[in-house]
């Protein structure tokens, strides 16, 4: 079975048993958490699609570490005029295993 769901502000396509890494979310790790703002129920034959959710959709997943992605850095440049601005950034993630898929399709 395939969902498509949303949480921070981003859509995931998933099926039981995917690893993903998603915006950070406030949950120790070790812990289930549970998504209930799915878009699309799929179990290969039929399709269910939400208006804007599917009702009964519920997606149960472990957390499985939290984490820092690579840093991106941000260049200012302009040449022959001395300026330069430099920043760096590292987004915080969350890395989740999909353990369930309910709301039948």
């Amino acid at each position: 079975m395939n969902a498509v769901f949303i949480t921070g502000g981003k859509q995931y396509r998933v099926a039981e048993g995917d690893s993903l890494k998603v915006e950070r979310l406030q949950a120790d790790e070790g812990s289930v958490v549970d998504f209930d703002t799915v878009l699309l129920l799929s179990d290969g034959e039929n399709v269910k699609v939400g208006a804007p959710y599917v009702d009964g959709g519920r997606i149960s997943a472990t957390v499985k570490a939290h984490g820092k992605h690579d840093k991106v850095k941000i260049v200012k440049f302009k040449r022959r005029k001395g300026y330069l601005r430099q920043k760096g950034h590292r987004q915080q993630y969350t890395e989740l295993e999909i353990t369930g898929i309910a709301g039948g399709a």
